[in-house]
């Protein structure tokens, strides 16, 4: 199995890639900027007995993601999709009220993050559809559900990839490729560092009174998209630390 992970050279990526490694599966991972880290990932990735390389997509440039696919493809075929890679955005909670964010920053979020990752799909799904197999798996955010003060755009892009899904999995499912959403919640990846009475307060709000890490997102993405799922398709799984913003304390 070859599994394609974008955004993986830190994080939810990162972790997923190497969880994915674990299984056996060889590991392609796309960074942006990233790329002393997504070497790094890929010597690990080696270190599990597996193949592994990174290349390199940008979400916002859309004329670099069909030679990424081509890359990975040249490497084995690619039986798996996690779209992981994201543009945060330039617009911080509680900055800027609605009316004020620019319409360029609407364009820019749904350009990398809708478009950019439709593009995406496009270009593995027809040799999944001539193998009559495959997994994607969209990652998106509990922010788009809860939503938080300030960022408009990356939530309603996020948003988006849950009706992406719904489509593709009809569209797709015929063909013997399962399609899903992997929702993550405030996860705990290093990447950006939160006060740790925030990180407390948060976690006594999920049942299980602690916040996802990375490897547990990791966990879910690696079900997702492979041959253990059988039939799971169309579905938004929530991670647990989705709980954390819930309007009720246990």
């Amino acid at each position: 199995m070859h599994v394609l992970i974008t955004g993986g050279s830190s994080g939810i990526g990162a972790a997923t890639a190497l969880a994915y490694a674990r299984t056996g599966a060889d590991v392609t991972i796309t960074y942006n900027q990233g790329e002393e880290r997504a070497a790094e990932v890929v010597k690990r990735i080696k270190e599990a007995g597996v193949r592994g390389a990174a290349v390199h997509l940008d979400l916002e440039d859309h004329a670099t993601i069909a030679p990424a696919v081509a890359r990975a493809g040249a490497i084995d075929t690619v039986d798996a999709l996690v779209a992981n890679a994201v543009r945060w955005g330039n617009i911080q909670p509680g900055s800027m009220a609605f009316e004020d964010v620019p319409a360029a920053e609407w364009s820019a979020a749904m350009h990398a993050n809708v478009v950019g990752n439709a593009l995406l799909v496009q270009e593995v799904l027809p040799g999944m559809r001539r193998r009559r197999w495959g997994r994607i798996v969209l990652v998106s955010s509990g922010i788009g559900e809860e939503g938080v003060p300030g960022p408009g755009p990356y939530g309603t892009a996020k948003m988006a990839l849950h009706g992406m899904a719904r489509a593709l999995a009809w569209e797709a499912g015929r063909d013997g490729i399962l399609v899903n959403v992997a929702v993550a919640g405030l996860t705990v990846t290093g990447v950006r560092p939160f006060p740790q009475d925030v990180l407390d307060r948060l976690a006594a709000r999920t049942p299980s009174r602690r916040l996802s890490t990375a490897e547990d997102m990791a966990a879910l993405i690696v079900f997702l998209g492979s041959a253990a799922n059988h039939n799971l398709t169309g579905e938004i799984i929530r991670d647990g630390s989705n709980a954390g913003r819930s309007a009720h304390a246990i």
